[in-house]
């Protein structure tokens, strides 16, 4: 047991892990921290353990999900706290993770992963948004916005955030009536239902999701405006015509960095020549890395989360300025955060959807991706292009003037 007991005494300093063994040894790690829960765990076999030093992202989650790593005190959240809070990004510790030989395998292998060709783009789209309808109801706000809510305080609810989200992002486009928006990923159709109600605009919403088209057009129809807002089933490389805004939210991270400029050309020529255009993806705080494990197994085969620096080689030399940059640091886990206790509030439902292990590897998702921003290297970047430079005002005062005035509508801001 010495390996281990080395490991976790370097991994775990602030807060407590009692770690029960199997053959029943009991040890325990840290110190206690008013901040951080105890936390306590049970390895139920052996193997559990070997996997957990062989590579402790995967092995790890495949435990958990396999019910051989068990938490007896707290949960899979706090545990995951505990570890990541002791290996903050901005300390710049380092990894405690795979060995040296596994992290260079991991990443020629995620590379090849990220050239992301357009015949495995559908595929890996529908391993993620084609699951029930159901399992997406039961966790995501009443208007289904999967992507990082906008808190203006920590304390606002979910719903709100994410009405407060599409504002200012709409804030950000400056649509004006009449014009013709072009929402790229547009999921269940939120944002393109929100932007014509909001501002009159024309939208077209395009997916690679059959089971998110299916739904933005039946929400059109119930509205009775799918003659102003439309949906279609294409690749963002097939699509024609010209557009005064575009808008992209939680797609980019599908694009692969192989193909950043061959997006960013394709919006150059998609957007009219005094047109806007707003980005908004999770990103490195960091440099270019690899996706992890877990992640590029389970949840978003082919996904891969960019650097600000990566973003940037895509859109250099395209005669498009970069107008404005906002990074939300903290956003994003505020958002995990209420999709988790959701989850976890509708357990019995979503085991009876799928199975025990799909619920916890849901759980391990979600808890993993919010203790990413809490204290990883992982942030969200709202990006704002414009072909021309005077396609919008010299400083951002705009901006909040817009947003106040959409916030300023409550009939409409409360159907958001």
């Amino acid at each position: 047991m010495s390996l281990i007991d080395r490991f976790l005494d370097r991994a775990i300093r602030r807060g407590q892990l009692t770690v029960t063994f199997p053959g029943g040894r009991t040890a325990t790690y840290g110190t206690p921290d008013p901040e951080l829960g105890e936390v306590a765990i049970r390895f139920a076999d052996g193997r559990a353990l070997r996997q957990l030093l062989a590579d402790p992202s995967l092995g790890a989650a495949e435990a958990f999900m396999d019910g051989r790593l068990v938490i007896e005190r707290g949960d899979i959240r706090d545990f995951l706290n505990l570890a990541t809070a002791n290996n903050r990004w901005e300390e710049g510790r380092g990894t405690l993770d795979a060995s040296t030989l596994r992290r260079t395998v991991d990443a020629v292998r995620f590379r090849i992963d990220r050239i992301n060709m357009a015949r495995r783009s559908r595929r890996n789209v529908a391993h993620h948004y084609d699951l029930s309808d159901r399992l997406y109801d039961l966790f995501l706000d009443v208007d289904r916005q999967y992507s990082c809510a906008y808190f203006t305080d920590p304390s606002v609810s979910l719903e709100q955030a994410q009405v407060d989200k599409k504002a200012h992002i709409a804030a950000k486009l400056a649509i004006e009536p009449g014009m013709t928006v072009l929402d790229i990923g547009c999921g269940w159709g939120g944002m393109a239902l929100y932007l014509h109600r909001m501002t009159g605009a024309e939208v077209c919403g395009i997916t690679l999701s059959e089971e998110q088209l299916k739904v933005a057009r039946r929400r059109a129809e119930m509205a009775g405006v799918d003659d102003k807002v439309r949906f279609e089933l294409i690749d963002y490389r097939h699509l024609t015509g010209q557009f005064d805004r575009i808008v992209s939210v939680g797609m980019f991270e599908h694009v692969g960095p192989a193909h950043y400029r061959a997006f960013f050309r394709q919006c150059h020529k998609l957007l009219a020549p005094d047109g806007v255009m707003l980005l908004h993806t999770i990103g490195r705080a960091g440099g270019p890395g690899v996706t992890d494990a877990f992640t590029a197994k389970y949840i978003f085969p082919g996904g891969y989360i960019p650097a600000l620096s990566e973003i940037a080689r895509g859109h250099e030399g395209l005669r498009m300025f970069l107008t404005d940059v906002e990074v939300l640091r903290l956003h994003y886990a505020h958002t995990l955060a209420h999709w988790y206790d959701r989850v976890v509030a509708a357990r019995d439902a979503i085991i009876d959807l799928y199975d025990e292990r799909f619920y916890r590897m849901w759980t391990y998702y979600l808890a993993g991706c919010d203790v990413s921003f809490r204290h990883g290297g992982l942030v969200n970047y709202q990006l704002q292009y414009a072909r021309d430079r005077y396609a919008l005002p010299i400083t951002r005062d705009y901006m909040a003037q817009a947003e106040r005035a959409l916030g300023d509508v409550p009939a409409l801001r409360a159907a958001g």
